[in-house]
């Protein structure tokens, strides 16, 4: 996607989140969220747990996209159908920002993700993902290696 396109997106209202951002949570456990990203969040977001013990949160607009998704997946079994539901949608909260810009994750996420004292804050173009620093810096070096490998396995096709 060419810079002129995100910018486009974003004027549209639609969320393409990138960058990295570390926050230390407050005596109530609240952080703010990067400024350029609230006005795509102003509806709320929803936060559920993500597969590599991070926090994933969603726009409220792309959460409606992964659940009208997840609705059509009649490629799989019922049981399986069911086992995703709740996996998603279970563990999940809507989170509205307060007026100066910060979220609270509920205790329970929080735990699930390890996240403490303080937070990252991670842009994955249309979502974005929580982490405690320590899984983000052991995260950071699996993708880094494999981000190559994927990229160059794309090349030769």
């Amino acid at each position: 996607m060419q810079w002129d396109e995100v910018g486009e997106k974003w004027k549209q209202g639609e969320a393409v989140f990138f960058g990295e951002f570390e926050y230390r949570l407050d005596e109530k456990g609240r952080f703010p969220l990067p400024p350029r990203f609230r006005p795509l969040l102003k509806d709320g977001l929803v936060l559920t747990r993500g597969i590599e013990n991070c926090i994933t949160a969603y726009p409220l607009n792309e959460w409606k996209k992964l659940a009208q998704e997840v609705t059509r997946g009649s490629a799989i079994s019922r049981s399986k159908q069911r086992r995703l539901n709740r996996a998603l949608f279970a563990s999940a909260f809507l989170i509205h920002l307060d007026g100066q810009g910060r979220m609270t994750v509920p205790p329970k996420l929080k735990e699930l993700a390890g996240i403490d004292e303080e937070v990252i804050i991670a842009g994955a173009n249309n979502y974005l993902e929580l982490w405690s620093p320590e899984e983000w810096q052991a995260e950071q070096a699996i993708a880094q290696e494999q981000a190559w490998q994927i990229i160059e396995s794309m090349e030769n096709e």
